[in-house]
């Protein structure tokens, strides 16, 4: 096998995780005839189709299912023995790939990501910030983040963050005009912001907690977001009730931009997690970002 020709194997497999050539294209810095002509060479070479092509989409056949699934976790084993190389000699390098929900990257991302780019300047950090849980292995990611309720079992899990609250929030000006509600039935009156989920195409009902229970409450307004770090902008602005985890907005309690409500009806969350699979967790990239993780976040 011709040295052109491997420096092509690694176009494939951006173009099977990324399903076209443009975004393969996007993802590698290449322009999408590069990206195809990279292809084309693959094939002709092995004398197969890899990929069957419409104008609409781009998938695997058959033969190239075959050939992602042999030659990606080899080219993956090939980075990771010269990342292990370059980290023996005290330099960590490459590219490391996150799936973050974009909530987590003010309550504990942003804070890592300052520390490794001092730590670490060879070491390129890429974040997805992707609300809809995912299958990270497939999706080409190192690690991502979650909730730790919503983490695999075959994946290994380390907490980022303490457990912290899902609290209900308001400004004092909202407040002042329609009232403070004291009970969760009571925010059928109220200006809520509603959340849709982006995954499902769900409304979200709020999980509360009354009278030692769980319940969920089905709330309405005139506002609905699938950001909830815009939920709390609106909040700030008055719009209505938003429905948020605490540490998002403890700064702007404290200050009495905000007003929190109900507080018995607040639940638990377990905390914010970075996950990975297991064999993934001697990569040394992903070492240093537990370590500054550790060191920065002290969860």
């Amino acid at each position: 096998m011709d040295r052109e020709l491997l420096a092509h194997f690694p176009v494939v497999i951006a173009v099977a995780r990324r399903g076209g050539f443009a975004a393969a294209a996007a993802e590698l810095g290449m322009s999408p005839s590069t990206v195809s002509h990279a292809v084309k060479a693959v094939e002709d070479r092995l004398g197969i189709p890899l990929f069957a092509r419409t104008t609409r989409s781009v998938s695997l056949t058959e033969a190239g299912n075959t050939f992602v699934a042999v030659i990606g976790p080899a080219l993956a084993d090939i980075q990771e023995v010269v990342e292990h190389i370059r980290a023996d000699k005290g330099k960590v390098t490459g590219l490391l790939r996150l799936n973050v929900p974009r909530v987590a990257l003010p309550m504990a991302i942003t804070a890592v990501i300052a520390q490794m780019t001092w730590r670490h300047p060879e070491l390129t950090i890429e974040i997805t910030s992707e609300d809809g849980l995912m299958d990270i292995v497939a999706n080409g990611y190192d690690a991502g983040v979650r909730l730790g309720e919503m983490i695999d079992e075959d994946m290994v899990a380390i907490r980022l963050t303490p457990p912290f609250k899902a609290i209900m929030v308001a400004a004092p000006e909202y407040l002042a005009a329609n009232g403070e509600p004291k009970s969760i039935a009571q925010l059928r009156q109220h200006n809520c912001i509603g959340f849709r989920l982006v995954a499902s195409g769900g409304v979200y009902a709020w999980e509360l907690r009354e009278n030692g229970a769980d319940v969920t409450a089905r709330v309405h307004g005139t506002t609905r977001v699938t950001d909830p770090l815009y939920a709390r902008e609106l909040a700030l602005a008055g719009v209505g009730i938003a429905y948020v985890f605490e540490p998002l907005v403890r700064a702007d309690i404290r200050e009495k931009r905000l007003r929190w409500i109900i507080p018995d009806a607040a639940i638990e969350e377990p905390g914010l997690f970075l996950y990975f699979p297991r064999r993934a967790s001697d990569a040394p990239k992903l070492r240093a970002f537990i370590t500054a993780a550790r060191d920065v976040l002290k969860p």
